[in-house]
This record gives C-alpha cells, structure tokens and sequence, in this order.
C-alpha cells in the first residue's frame, strides 16, 4: 500500500510541474536484459530474456534543463526463468500437456521460462547539464505501468523428458506491472533541434508479475500440499539508444 500511495504521489508532482516551456518528440530502440527474482529462498533466478524497448518518447520541459518525460512504447521478450525447487502444479490456469504436468508434480528443480510482452507507459523526470560542445549528460528518474498483451513460457524439468514449450500462460501472469527506474547517459547534439541519446538505465518492478493459483508439495510429498503465494517481480538493465527531436 506505502509503493502504491507514493507511486501516485509522485505521479501527481510530475502532472503538476508539467507547465511547459517546451516541448520535444522522439522514439527510442533500446535492448534490454531482464530478470525475474521471487521473495522466497524455495525459487530462485534462474535465467534472463534478451529483450528490446521500443517506442515514442516525449519531453515536456518547464525549465531549460529540467523537463516532465513520458512515453508509449512496447516492451518484447521482458521476463526470466524461475527455479522452483520443490514439486508442485505450476500454471494450473494454462493448457500444459499431461506429460509436462505430471513432470513437475513428480519431480522438483522444475524451470518456469517466462516470455512476457507488455504495453508500457513511464512517468520521469528528467535533469540535464548544460551543453559541453555538442553533449549534455542526464539522469531521469521514472515510475510506470505495463499493461500485459503476451505471455508465453517455457517448462523444463531436469532429467525428466517432461519439457514443454511456447505454452500460452496468460492466464497465469497478472495483466498490470508496476515499476521504477532511473536512466542516465548523453544528449549528443546533430543539428539545432536534433540529438542522439544513449544510455543505461535500470527498471525494477514492485507489483507481482504472477499469478498466485499454483500448489507446492512441502517436503516434495504429494500428500502436503501448500498454496504457493509467492511474489515474483522483474529486473531489467536497459542499454538506452534513442533520438530526440
């Protein structure tokens, strides 16, 4: 509740400074790492996605370098692979084939490969030096959400021949991610209203990305199962590659 609360605190700050002196466009093609990480020591990060960041960009400025940032933009291929250590029915909202689902019941150290695609839309600030010859540097802090529009996944259970692949697990991924993040890097200036970006940034997300309907077996005994309520969020290190107009 205390994330939701100043989450939309600082949202409301943003809107209100948004006062703008000037305005500037422009889209950004970024790749990115992404991990997943869970708030229990039974699973574990176990893999990240090659992803990309694609999208318009948008820079409201109320003073000369200081400036209101948002956007629209798709994030592809966001995700990890989860370890869970213990046997269990995992994505039991979703069509796994009969082999694959006794695999994971029967065995434990089952990989859960997420491939997750989301529709994002960041709120930041963005400060800039002034201009060195032809660079400015920058950081730019930002709070966003994602709205879920593909969800595929991948199961591997070692020594098991229980695999399975591309299995639509939409159902078992939440539709809305909350995040946070902050970028830096440079403005490198190619004409009077034209400038490359390039930069690194890191995307951290605090609402759970998962579905909580799975069952555990404690002690891996079929006889002892236990609801897995489990938080499961998702890291990115973003390589920043963009132009501004």
């Amino acid at each position: 509740m205390k994330k939701i609360v100043v989450f939309t605190a600082f949202l409301t700050f943003l809107l209100t400074a948004a006062q703008a002196q000037d305005v500037r466009f422009g889209f950004q093609l970024s790749p990115a790492f992404s991990w997943m990480t869970s708030n229990t020591n039974k699973i574990n990060s176990s893999g990240t996605n090659l992803g990309l960041k694609l999208g318009m960009v948008g820079e409201f400025y109320f003073q000369e370098n200081y400036a209101v940032t948002s956007g629209l933009g798709f994030f592809f291929n966001t995700g990890g692979t989860l370890l869970q250590e213990r046997a269990g029915k995992f994505w039991v909202n979703s069509e796994l084939t009969e082999s694959c689902r006794s695999a994971t019941e029967n065995n434990t150290m089952t990989k859960l490969k997420y491939n997750l695609q989301y529709v994002e839309i960041p709120i930041g600030l963005k400060m800039r030096t002034r201009e060195f010859g032809y660079i400015r540097y920058f950081i730019e802090p930002h709070l966003g959400f994602g709205f879920r529009t593909q969800a595929t996944g991948d199961v591997t259970v070692t020594g098991s021949g229980g695999d399975c692949s591309d299995i639509n697990i939409q159902k078992d991924v939440n539709l809305l991610n909350l995040f946070w993040g902050i970028n830096s890097g440079i403005e490198y200036s190619i004409s009077e209203n034209t400038s490359l970006v390039g930069g690194v940034g890191l995307q951290f997300g605090f609402a759970d990305a998962t579905k909580d309907d799975d069952v555990v077996y404690l002690d891996n005994n079929p006889n002892t199962p236990a609801d897995e309520k489990s938080k499961g969020s998702i890291r990115a290190f973003v390589i920043k590659l963009g132009v501004i107009f």
